[in-house]
């Protein structure tokens, strides 16, 4: 959705976390709120998305599975240039003006540092970045997602173990803000949306 330039500050407002915390559930029920709460409108840039059909074909193609991606094929193959082509489609929206509101787990890059400098980003200097990291319990996030049975989650169950270890707390830092989604608070999600926009 995109009706309003906003010239002077950009926004940037990433929701990240692992899988099955309900990352781009609570970025879709946050978006009317933080149009209400700004003003302004926003480009809704989703990783499944962008690229969950193109992911699944390169797949097939090299390992026959076009649900995989979590094996060490796809995390050194395809996972660093789909998250790049995100940051990529960002940063062009960001540099004509146009918020965005971006959805992925971006844990990696959330880790490094680099989802806070808007130089490394390539995004205007004075885009106003702000982070909501959805933290649940491991064991609660893995029975979420054995309910919804989304097949690219496959890997991830079959090798929890080895998945869990991938599954780090994030960095303290003052443009990131965590909400705790093992049970929908309307108040504490009302005060993150605050935080967002401030």
């Amino acid at each position: 959705m995109v009706c309003k330039l906003t010239p002077s500050a950009p926004r940037l407002i990433l929701f990240a976390g692992h899988a099955g915390t309900g990352k781009s559930t609570l970025a879709k029920k946050a978006l009317p709120l933080i149009i209400e709460k700004t003003g302004e409108d926003f480009f809704f840039l989703d990783k499944d998305t962008a690229y969950g059909a193109f992911s699944a074909h390169v797949m097939q193609l090299t390992t026959q599975n076009p649900n995989d991606r979590d094996s060490p094929f796809y995390l050194e193959n395809l996972r660093d240039w789909e998250y790049q082509g995100l940051i990529d489609i960002a940063r062009e929206n960001l540099l004509l003006g146009v918020n965005v509101i971006l959805v992925g787990p971006f844990s990696r890059e959330i880790q490094s540092g680099r989802m806070f400098d808007a130089q490394a980003l390539g995004v205007p200097p004075q885009t106003n970045i702000r982070i909501a990291w959805i933290d649940l319990d491991e064991f609660e996030a893995k029975k979420r997602m054995e309910k919804r049975a989304d097949p690219r989650d496959e890997w991830k169950l079959t090798h929890w173990n080895q998945y869990a270890n991938r599954r780090t707390k994030p960095p303290t830092h003052a443009l990131l803000h965590r909400f705790d989604n093992s049970v929908f608070n309307d108040s504490d999600f009302e005060k993150l949306v605050d935080e967002l926009v401030k």
